[in-house]
């Protein structure tokens, strides 16, 4: 006789795990700590020597000549987007599956988001489509590397050089993956990075725009700090002392405080080991899922080597007596806390009012339908990683049609 099939928790069968397990934590370290407390003991809170070190360190990381840090990931994708030159009766493409901010950027502008369909098997926005969705009124293209696999990025960039559009990449889950050997942040015309907790660095909050256009860099300083500056080569009036700044473009309060910046130092000098554990789990995830027909794994292109932000579980309904949120809740009766990412942006409310609606990409809203995040963070140990895999098998295995 064949082993019993176990029962999952929500079957009344005993939990993976008694306590829980969470889909994503940050982690710090007695330096991190240390870090933050040195700056609090210095006379510089804010705009002080941690931000250029920051950038040179981020520049150091990837490649790229130049970056400027800000306040969060969504500031930098809309100071990008003025970098970019992005304005009212402008369009610019992005995925539907990211964070809203991701198409927000946009709006804040005067622009219009235009959803471009994603690839079913990678679940990154799609090139062809990309380029089925240009229009005169284009203006730039914001590329999600969605779960931190590099976007394909190639194929996109020559979309953009065809047709004179710039290139942002949203950069939110891709620190320390590379896209053809080379560090994701050298690649696009402007690439952008989150430090939010559950990011694979963290500021607490925090983000940084990389690019290697100096034209680019310039602008990028000016929107960060109010449109303010004290270069005099900048300047319309002549100086009157040493005090004298002037306002040559309405920018924001987009700047990042010193203790942000060297709490970002100290996690990017762990960035080898985050990187090398998470790949650990995503790999073994993958061996264990990959066996059984009832779920489906993200395909990783060769050109990028991948440090993943986010591990997507997709379920194969045909092949299962459940739906997503019976899945969902089952695993919550393992102890094991998920998410889902992400509810297509023009699914909202908001986005609704603006006139877009249901059917726009159906990949993407397939691709809803049936993921969830598992858990995946440096400080999983591996018997939480062996307790996610016996949770999902279960469920999976339980709930499967005969």
């Amino acid at each position: 006789m064949g082993k019993p099939i176990e029962k999952p928790a929500a079957a009344g069968g005993t939990p993976a795990r008694e306590s829980k397990i969470y889909y994503g934590h940050q982690y710090i370290d007695e330096a991190d700590v240390q870090a933050v407390v040195d700056v609090l003991r210095h006379h510089d809170l804010t705009c002080g020597p941690k931000i250029k070190e920051l950038e040179d360190k981020l520049c150091r990381l990837t490649g790229a000549k130049y970056a400027v840090v800000c306040s969060n990931g969504t500031a930098a994708l809309h100071m990008s987007c003025l970098a970019a030159g992005v304005g009212e009766g402008d369009e610019v493409i992005t995925t539907p599956i990211t964070f809203a901010a991701s198409a927000n950027c946009a709006l804040y502008c005067g622009a219009r988001p235009v959803f471009a369909d994603i690839d079913p098997e990678t679940y990154n926005i799609d090139p062809k489509k990309v380029a089925e969705a240009v229009t005169a009124r284009t203006k730039a293209v914001v590329a999600v590397d969605y779960t931190g696999q590099s976007a394909a990025l190639d194929p996109i960039r020559e979309i953009c050089k065809a047709r004179g559009l710039t290139l942002i990449e949203d950069g939110a889950h891709v620190i320390g993956t590379k896209y053809k050997g080379r560090y994701n942040g050298s690649v696009s015309d402007m690439t952008t990075f989150s430090f939010h907790p559950v990011k694979t660095v963290t500021g607490g909050e925090g983000g940084a725009v990389l690019t290697n256009d100096e034209a680019l860099y310039r602008k990028l300083l000016l929107y960060r700090a109010h449109g303010i500056t004290r270069d005099a080569s900048l300047m319309e009036h002549e100086p009157d002392g040493p005090w004298y700044y002037e306002q040559v473009d309405l920018g924001f309060n987009y700047r990042m405080t010193d203790i942000q910046a060297a709490l970002i130092i100290s996690q990017l000098d762990k960035l080898p080991m985050f990187s090398r554990r998470r790949k650990e789990i995503v790999s073994r995830y993958d061996e264990a899922f990959g066996k059984l027909p009832q779920l489906s794994v993200q395909k990783e292109i060769p050109e990028s080597d991948t440090t993943r932000h986010l591990y997507i579980l997709r379920i194969v309904p045909e092949k299962l007596t459940i739906d997503r949120r019976q899945f969902f809740d089952a695993l919550a009766a393992e102890n094991v806390c998920c998410n889902v990412h992400y509810i297509p942006t023009y699914y909202f409310p908001y986005y609704e009012k603006l006139g877009y609606h249901r059917g726009l990409c159906p990949n993407a809203e397939k691709l809803y339908e049936e993921i969830i995040s598992l858990p995946l963070y440096y400080a999983m140990t591996d018997e939480d990683v062996e307790s996610v895999i016996e949770a999902v098998t279960k469920i999976a295995v339980y709930y499967a049609k005969e």
